[in-house]
Parts: C-alpha cells; sequence; structure tokens
C-alpha cells in the first residue's frame, strides 16, 4: 500500500470515525450532566417532603386539612419511589 492510498483511506475512512467518536464521548458527558441534574433534583424533592411531613405531624392542622395533607404526602412518595427506581436502573 503506497502513501497516496493511505491518506485516501484516512482521509475518506478517518475523518467520519474520528467526528463519530468525538460525538459519542460529547453526548456521553451530557447525559452523565442530566443524570447528576436529576438525582439533585430527586435530593432536594426529597427534603422538601421531609419538611412537609414534619411541618404536618408538629402543626395543630385541623382533621380535614391533616388528612389531605397526609394524603397528599402519600402520593408524592409514591412519585418519589418510582423516580428513584427509574434514577437507579442501568443504562
Amino acid at each position: 500500500m503506497d502513501v497516496k492510498t493511505l491518506s485516501e483511506v484516512i482521509a475518506n475512512q478517518g475523518f467520519p470515525i474520528a467526528l463519530s467518536i468525538l460525538l459519542i464521548f460529547r453526548i456521553d458527558r451530557f447525559m452523565q450532566e442530566i443524570v447528576i441534574a436529576q438525582k439533585e433534583g430527586y435530593r432536594q424533592v426529597l427534603e422538601n417532603t421531609k419538611e412537609i411531613h414534619s411541618t404536618i405531624t408538629n402543626t395543630n392542622l385541623n382533621q380535614q386539612n391533616r388528612e389531605y395533607y397526609s394524603l397528599r404526602f402519600a402520593e408524592v412518595q409514591k412519585e418519589l419511589s418510582a423516580m428513584k427506581v427509574e434514577l437507579g436502573s442501568p443504562r
């Protein structure tokens, strides 16, 4: 294989391969940032629900409000457990 043929092969095949590899690494880094942001958002929501729960249990609400907030808290907990399963699942 002479130099001219080798340079043609690199020019025709190497550039698309190199570009594909570059794009794969950029997409992977972007996906990692998204996962980190999702986990941080989940952590913040979990902290807020804990605060809401402690507020519900520690304040003197009438029975109707206490039932409403307890039901809402249970719904949020179910949503969070579903989100946690999705975040923990392998890619």
